[in-house]
């Protein structure tokens, strides 16, 4: 039994066809059924992980934005007169009295409420954890296209060869 390379995260390589003959072992159908299927698994990857891509792309700024004014309400001494904007086109003339906690909105219609230095490390540590899961996406997405490339030609290379051979069977029973 082969042992099957991946990559950090188990993404298995695609194998390379060199000598297709010995490779497919004159199973050239089966072959191609078999490569196929591991592209199609390989594109259902890719677009996961693009779907991963797109949702951390929207989460980061939204965490830096939370982190900056979780940092920017624990240098504050006193109240703090600030706009901020409750929807696209409407903004709001506040006073924010000094504050030792915060509330975060933690998903699923959770909200907790955090000592500001509590708040200021859970989202430091979400904005590292999402930053790393953004670098891991796009080292995924770039190995899962050279597998893709991989297979395309794997498959080009098995299915050529079985026309070729097709062809010279049927010039020999002519």
């Amino acid at each position: 039994m082969t042992d099957v390379q991946t990559n950090p995260r188990g993404i298995p390589k695609a194998p390379f066809v060199d000598r297709v003959n010995e490779f497919t072992g004159g199973d050239y159908e089966g072959t191609l059924n078999k490569f196929n299927e591991m592209l199609s698994k390989y594109k259902f990857m890719e677009t996961h992980l693009i779907q991963r891509q797109a949702s951390l792309q929207s989460k980061i700024p939204e965490i830096r934005k939370s982190l900056e004014m979780v940092v920017f309400l624990s240098k504050q001494n006193d109240e703090t007169e600030l706009d901020f904007e409750l929807n696209d086109t409407l903004w709001l003339n506040a006073v924010v009295p000094k504050t030792e906690h915060v509330n975060l909105w933690l998903g699923a219609n959770v909200m907790l409420q955090y000592p500001i230095k509590e708040a200021e490390e859970l989202l430091t540590q979400k904005l590292m954890a999402a930053k790393a899961s953004q670098q891991q996406v796009a080292e995924d997405l770039e190995f899962l296209k050279e597998q893709i490339t991989t297979m395309e030609v794997n498959i080009a290379r098995v299915y050529n060869e079985d026309v070729k051979i097709r062809r010279s069977k049927k010039v020999q029973s002519e």
